[in-house]
This record gives structure tokens, sequence and C-alpha cells, in this order.
């Protein structure tokens, strides 16, 4: 008989006190009409900002809508951008939308993101910036590197920084290191607003730009020209009022997310099979997820049947189960190989982390892994192979969403 779900691959909540404050401020914008662009997004941008260090932050619908701002302020039409093959669709999808050429890199082994090396490998004569995501919330630790690269090449450098809410390297906050960055609030993050994303700029200028194309391309809200082709990319007061509120938690929830990865770290040192994603010392991450290898020729796709079934244990969505070069829409657009992507996306399971979650919960997880890798993995499943089950179309990032 199959065991009851008993840890969810994730899990939302708000408490009874955040839920009374949104419900205020959603009746407030009801009542005074005004109910997109105005003061409760004002007040969230402003927050936001101040919470990453940051100046100025453009409140927009989507992760996806902040990524493609910014590479319309950045001109990327019929350039390259180099984008790790390693990352969600939104990514390489922004940089087509905003007229640009994905070129793809490889990983590092180490940290699933981009290197400084992968990047140089990548670069054309064509290129005009990069896009570097924090893999999991993260703080990818070349980014320092990738930076000098870039002001070098003179290439912009913008953060996918849609995992990455509040996580911190060397002291500095997430979005602070490149020219720019976009942050997701999609519901599975760590900071949610429904829906809905943020644009960190460095200076007024795209700051300004960067509100003119999330309204229409209008230089006013009400009887502006149209001077750009801008979008629909408003966030909703509705939407900005959760968001408002789930931020005052931020350091809370990083909190209880770094002691269920605490947990898991000191327990899987004993766990066959297994290998996390190191993190270095000078990083603080949200814990968005927990990514790690598991050994080649255990069957991931029987595993995490098996964790389900016998111990009511989901696993939550990799990052990433396949590469984006092996995407049907991006296939033309890759050349090379990426051998390290291939092989992480291949072997890659994330554990649960919740921004609620219970030392219990973390060591229910682990008794489950233990029981299922402690011989040294477990066998496939019958009549299914290895290579068939671990292939990167098995399981989807869906929780990655932008």
């Amino acid at each position: 008989m199959a065991a009851l779900l008993r840890i969810p691959s994730a899990r939302l909540g708000f408490t009874a006190e955040e839920r009374a404050d949104i419900l205020g401020m959603i009746d407030a914008a009801l009542r005074d009409g005004a109910l997109t662009l105005g003061s409760r997004t004002e007040e969230f941008e402003r927050a936001f900002a101040a919470r990453h260090d940051a100046d100025d932050a453009v409140a927009v619908s989507s992760g996806s809508a902040a990524l493609e701002i910014a590479l319309r302020i950045f001109g990327v039409e019929d350039r390259d951008v180099v984008v790790p093959t390693n990352t969600f669709f939104a990514t390489a999808a922004a940089v087509v939308r905003a007229g640009g050429r994905p070129r793809f890199a490889d990983v590092d082994a180490a940290t699933f993101a981009l290197s400084a090396e992968t990047v140089a490998e990548a670069l054309t004569p064509a290129t005009a910036g990069v896009v570097l995501v924090h893999i999991g919330g993260v703080v990818a630790p070349a980014v320092g590197a990738i930076r000098e690269l870039c002001d070098d090449r003179g290439l912009f450098l913008l953060e996918d920084a849609a995992h990455a809410h509040g996580s911190r390297l060397d002291g500095r906050s997430a979005g602070t290191f490149g020219h720019a960055a976009a942050f997701s609030f999609y519901p599975t993050k760590v900071l949610t607003s429904a829906e809905g994303g943020m644009l960190l700029v460095d200076d007024p200028a795209a700051r300004d730009l960067a509100r003119v194309y999330r309204d229409q391309g209008k230089v006013a809200f009400v009887g502006g020209e149209h001077t750009v082709l801008g979008s629909a990319w408003r966030m909703s007061e509705l939407h900005a009022a959760v968001g408002l509120v789930h931020l005052r938690g931020l350091d809370r929830a990083i909190a209880v997310r770094t002691s269920a990865a605490h947990v898991y770290d000191d327990a899987l040192a004993s766990v066959e099979g297994i290998e996390p994603l190191a993190v270095a010392p000078a990083s603080r991450p949200n814990y968005y997820k927990y990514p790690a290898l598991l050994d080649p020729g255990i069957d991931r796709h029987a595993l995490k049947q098996a964790l389900r079934s016998e111990h009511g244990v989901a696993l939550s969505g990799e990052v990433y189960a396949r590469p984006l070069h092996r995407e049907p829409v991006f296939r033309e657009l890759a050349e090379g190989t990426f051998p390290v992507a291939e092989d992480v996306c291949a072997r890659q399971v994330c554990l649960p982390v919740f921004s609620d979650m219970s030392e219990a919960e973390a060591r229910i997880v682990v008794d489950a892994l233990r029981s299922e890798l402690g011989a040294g993995g477990r066998a496939p499943a019958p009549g299914v192979s290895v290579a068939a089950a671990s292939s990167f179309g098995a399981e989807s990032g869906a929780c990655a969403s932008r």
C-alpha cells in the first residue's frame, strides 16, 4: 500500500497575521480604486530595493517580463547573449523576444552555474552581454570574475536572480553584482506576490525607461506618448500587497530554510549515493532549492517513485532536469557540446525545503533517502533501464517558473 504523502514537493504558507494584512491592503485598494501602479506597488519597490541594498526597483508582472525589459534596455536586437544551458526556459526566451540570439554556454560542475571560463568560450564578436543565473538561490560564486570579464569586453551583465531573493555572497546582496537583475515572485519562490517580478537597475535612466516599457511604452501613466514598444507588464496593487507583506517575513523564511539545509548537510554525509551541491563559506543562500547529485548509475526516476510511494516524500523539481539546448524550441540555436550540463541535469535531484519546515520533517526526508540509498543505490524499476529512466525528459522543473 502506498504511503500517505508526508512531505510535499513544495508548500506555501502565510500566517494568520500576514493574511489579515494582505486582505486589509486589498480592501483599501478596492475602496480607493487604485488597482495598478499605485501606492502599494511603490512601497513594495522601495522595500525590496532596500532589502537588497539597491537604489532602484521596478515592479513588473513576472520575472520573465523583468528579464525582457532589461534586455530591451541593453539593446540586444540582432546580437548574441550568453546564457547557461542549465536554466529555465524564460532565461533564453526573453533574449529571443527582445530580438537577440541566445548563445548557450556550459556550466561548472561544482556550482551548476556559469564560470568565467565557460562564458569566455561562448563569446562571439556579436556578443552584447551575459545572463548569469543564481541556481537554487545560491549567488553564482563566479559572479565577480564574470563581471570583470564583461567590463573588460564592454558587455552587460544581467543577473537572473529568479531564485535568489535575499541571498548574499561576500556580504553583498543578489542583484547588486550586475548592471541589472531580474527576480520572480512565482508562487513557489521564497518570496511571492502570487504572480509578479522585480527589476533592479543601477542607474536612474534605466529605471525610468523600465517604467516606460512596463506600461505599453508610455512616458506617462495617463495621456503619455508611446515612445518604445512596451507591453502590459504592470504589477497590480493586489499582487503588490501580497508581495509587500511576504517580504516582511523573508529573513525568517531564509532562517528556517537554512536550518533545514543544515540538517541535510549533516545527515547526508553518511548517506551513500548522493552528494549535495557545495556552498562556499562566504555564501549565504536562501535555499530556494537544495540540489544534490546522485552517483552515476542510480535510477533517478525509480528513486523518486520509491520515496513517494514507500515513504510519502516528494522531491521538488530539479534545476534542471533537461538543459535548454535539448528543448525542441531551442535546438536550432544550440552550437557546440555541453557535457557538464548534460551530466548535471541527468543526475540531479532537489530535496524539499519550505519556509516553515521543521527539523523533524527534514529528518523524515533524510531517513527515506538513507533507506533507499544506504546500500549504494536503489536498483532500476523492473523493465526500466537506467539510461531511459534518467533521460532528459523524465522529470520537469515546473516549480522553477518565472
